[in-house]
This record gives structure tokens, C-alpha cells and sequence, in this order.
């Protein structure tokens, strides 16, 4: 049976899922957690499994819409109430904690997160609809004339980050829509996609509807080229960032703007808990902080706020940083203290590693001043809360705050907002007293993922 690591001699067996069932490939790997222990040993599926695999997908009938959606919303409440694989939730998140290094609690949320997702799909998928679409040529309407959403391909190739398991509450959308799905786990943590696709079979979707092939790059690329399409934030997504069928995802580098006109000290809850929420390792974690105005003053209460979050091993129940292998710690704090050189620190200026003597280290916070709105180091990203907070005025206007995932702006100056809302690289725009991470079912994440799966057909039929 599936142990939880630490609880039990040997690592964790995660197999490769393909579409005849379970596979116990030869060629295996052993992933260790934060202290260097063993904790998983994960199959990895060769090329001419991989090849065979996508033809079953591409050879599968999709379900029915109905079924395909009441399967979604039963595999999400399994996901976050049975025991898959020989682990219960609780046994799961833990795992995911240890080895991962993620705050229990914020493994919890995502749990959480994800069987909500899954139980709203079909309300999620309508919003992302265009308006004046039909969802199948046999509607009435299209006797006269209609568009029709239709798919762009029938597989899709998910290459999945493991900053945070809710990225996988994302990619079931392409299921709901009629894909059949191959995923590629995180070698950081594939327990969060073994266990989705586990739940997802369990609810009734067919083996050969959804897979997991975790893969040496070799196969992933072949995973990617019999795929229609491909989505994700691995390598080999990136090497293929410039075709038309691949969808790359990108750093967040989400923003707060606090304008001159508004009282910043009214909305620092709001600042503070968009930096430390999901114990910074969200893509909708803000990264850098623009105030109109000095912004000493923001910087220091931002330390003040930040320094008083304790260190405590992630599996613990009130842990809210993320914490590292000692050396890769180690490593990610003298990148960032290389970048912060010409910056006034606040917070971290000495380091951010706090060692919890076990081989595992939490990552504090940082808060670093810069002097200028264009200064590159305002477009760091890094896996724990750190953050620059940099001066901005009316002159530079937009250019500072693009590229952008999520910008919280905090302004009455609705001439402004007109210039943010247009800016076509801010995904999404909060005004006012809304945290970067907010999120609600329907609402897009970086645009819909359908956007890029479907596209509207006209239907004529007599």
C-alpha cells in the first residue's frame, strides 16, 4: 500500500497511468524530500510507451457533455474526500507538505479549491462561452444559421508546474470540453496530478481518457508532438513556445499600484496578505509594489508585517512559509541578494534562509526599496513572499506595470484605470480593496484556457 513518507520504511510508488491502467515502467526515479530522504519513487514512461499511449487518447470517443461534467464534479469531491492510491486526503497533503515543501495549510486550501472547481465546471465553462455560440451543431438554432463552439483538436498535452497543486484545478476544464488529456507531472510534486487522475477514473471517465506519463525529456517531446495541443511550464513547453498549438505559461509577476490620492495604510492587510498568501509560491502572488509618492514608508511597515511571520516546518498546522532543501535554499538566496545589491533592504538584506536542522530550511520574507519605477529587478519572480516596492509617477504612466498576471490597483483616478484596463498586457485588474489572489469559479485566470482549446464554427444544416 501507499504510505505517506516518513511513515513507513521505502518511498511512495507512483506508477505511470496510462490508457490500459496502471504501469510499472523499468526505468524509475527516486524523489526525496525536504531532508534528503527518499519519499517518492516515481515510473517513468519510455518513448514507445509514450507514442502508444497518445494514439489510445486520439482513438477514444468522448463522453457525452453530462456525463463528462457529473464525472468532473464526482472526481473532485473523491480528490478531497477518499482514499486514492493508498492515501487518504490527509496522508495526501502531508505528503505534498514534506516533500514539496508547501505550507499544510495552504495544500489544504487547494484541496479545497479544486473540489469547488471541479464541482462548478460546467458553470465555469458557460462564462468562457462566447454569448451568441451554440454548444452542439444540433441545436435548433443552427437551422438558421449559428456559430458553434467547437474543439480546436481532441488531445492535449499538459506539462504541469509544481509551485502549487492548484495548478492542476485548471487543465479538467479540457476534459469537460470533449479532450482527451495526457499530463506530464512535476518531478517537484506529482502527487497532486496522480492523485486528480486517479479521482477522475474513479468518477467514470474510461483510462484511455486521461493519463499520466511522467517522462525523461526525450519522451515528453514526443508526449508534445502527437499531441494537437500542449499547455503547461516545463522545459520542453518552453522550447516549443513558439507554435501556434502550444500554450506557455508565464511568471505572473503580479503588482499592486497605490496612487497618491488613497490613504496606503487603510489597505495594508490587503498588501501584506497579497504577498504572503499561498505562502508566495502563487503565480498571483504580488511581487512588486509602485507607490506614487515615497515609498520608504510602505517598504518599512511591509517588513514590519512580513518579520513577524514564524519559521516552522511546512507539515506543521499553523506553518504559512515555504521551505527548501538547505542548498537550493542556499542557491535561490544569493541570486536574489546578487539582484538586491543596488537596493535598500528592509527585510532579508542579510539573508532569508532560516535552517530548521533537519536539511530543510524556510524561506523568510524579503522587502527590498528600489529607486527608480523601471528598475529590472521590479520583474523578479521567486518562490517565497519578496517583494520590491519601487517609486511611480504619472510620467512613466503604464510602462512599469506591464506584463503583468494580476494588477491591484488602489486609485480614483478613473483616467488611469481607462489606461490600465487597456493595457493588453495586465490579465486581469482588481481596483481597490481586492487582494492579487482573488479568484471566484468562471472567472479567467490568464484569459480562459478555452479561449485557446475552442474556437466558434458556423453551423448551417437544414
Amino acid at each position: 500500500m501507499a504510505r505517506t513518507p516518513g511513515s513507513g520504511p521505502g518511498p511512495l510508488v507512483l506508477d505511470v497511468l496510462g490508457p490500459g491502467g496502471p504501469y510499472r515502467a523499468r526505468n524509475r526515479q527516486v524523489i526525496s524530500d525536504l531532508t534528503g530522504s527518499p519519499a517518492i519513487e516515481l515510473g517513468l514512461a519510455p518513448r514507445v510507451f509514450v507514442s502508444r499511449a497518445m494514439s489510445a487518447l486520439r482513438a477514444a470517443t468522448p463522453l457525452p457533455l453530462d456525463e463528462r461534467v457529473a464525472a468532473i464534479a464526482r472526481a473532485g469531491e473523491l480528490f478531497a474526500t477518499a482514499e486514492l492510491g493508498g492515501l487518504t486526503p490527509a496522508a495526501y497533503e502531508y505528503a505534498v507538505s514534506r516533500v514539496a515543501g508547501i505550507p499544510l495549510p495552504v495544500v489544504r486550501t487547494a484541496t479545497r479549491t479544486l473540489a469547488r472547481r471541479a464541482a462548478d465546471i460546467y458553470r465555469g465553462i458557460r462564462f468562457a462561452r462566447p454569448w451568441g455560440a451554440a454548444e452542439d451543431w444540433r441545436d435548433p438554432l443552427t437551422r438558421t444559421g449559428r456559430p458553434v463552439w467547437a474543439r480546436r483538436g481532441e488531445v492535449l498535452s499538459v506539462h504541469a508546474a509544481g509551485n502549487h497543486p492548484g495548478t492542476h484545478s485548471l487543465w479538467p476544464e479540457a476534459l469537460a470540453l470533449g479532450y482527451r488529456v495526457a499530463v506530464r507531472p512535476s518531478r517537484r510534486e506529482p502527487l497532486t496530478p496522480h492523485r486528480l487522475v486517479l479521482a477522475l477514473r474513479a468518477a467514470g471517465f474510461p483510462d484511455d481518457h486521461v493519463i499520466l506519463l511522467p517522462t525523461e525529456h526525450d519522451a515528453a517531446e514526443v508526449m508534445l508532438r502527437e499531441a494537437d495541443l500542449g499547455y503547461g511550464s516545463d522545459e520542453v513547453i518552453r522550447e516549443f513556445a513558439d507554435d501556434r498549438g502550444v500554450l506557455p505559461l508565464t511568471p505572473g509577476r503580479s503588482k499592486i499600484l497605490l496612487t497618491a490620492d488613497v490613504d496606503w495604510s487603510r489597505h495594508l492587510d490587503t498588501v501584506v496578505d497579497s504577498i504572503a498568501h499561498h505562502g508566495g509560491t502563487g503565480c498571483v502572488n504580488a511581487t512588486a509594489v509602485f507607490v506614487e509618492g515615497d515609498p520608504a514608508p510602505v517598504a518599512e511597515a511591509l517588513a514590519e508585517r512580513l518579520a513577524a511571520l514564524v519559521s516552522l516546518p511546512p507539515q506543521d498546522e499553523n506553518a504559512l512559509l515555504p521551505v527548501q532543501a538547505v542548498g537550493s535554499a542556499r542557491v535561490l538566496e544569493k541570486y536574489v541578494l546578487g539582484r538586491a545589491e543596488g537596493a535598500r533592504p528592509w527585510l532579508g538584506g542579510d539573508g532569508f534562509v532560516d535552517e530548521l536542522g533537519d536539511g530543510s530550511a524556510v524561506l523568510r520574507p524579503a522587502v527590498f526599496e528600489l529607486d527608480r519605477p523601471d528598475a529590472p529587478e521590479a520583474g523578479i519572480e521567486v518562490p517565497f513572499p519578496c517583494v520590491w516596492v519601487a517609486p511611480w509617477n504619472r510620467d512613466v504612466w503604464t510602462a512599469p506595470l506591464r506584463d503583468t498576471l494580476v494588477l491591484s490597483a488602489f486609485t480614483s483616478d478613473e483616467r488611469l484605470v481607462d489606461a490600465l484596463f487597456h493595457e493588453p498586457t495586465i490579465s486581469n485588474l482588481h481596483l481597490g480593496n481586492h487582494p492579487t489572489h482573488w479568484t471566484d469559479t468562471g472567472m479567467p485566470h490568464d484569459s480562459y484556457l478555452s479561449d485557446f482549446l475552442m474556437r466558434s464554427k458556423t453551423v448551417l444544416r437544414g
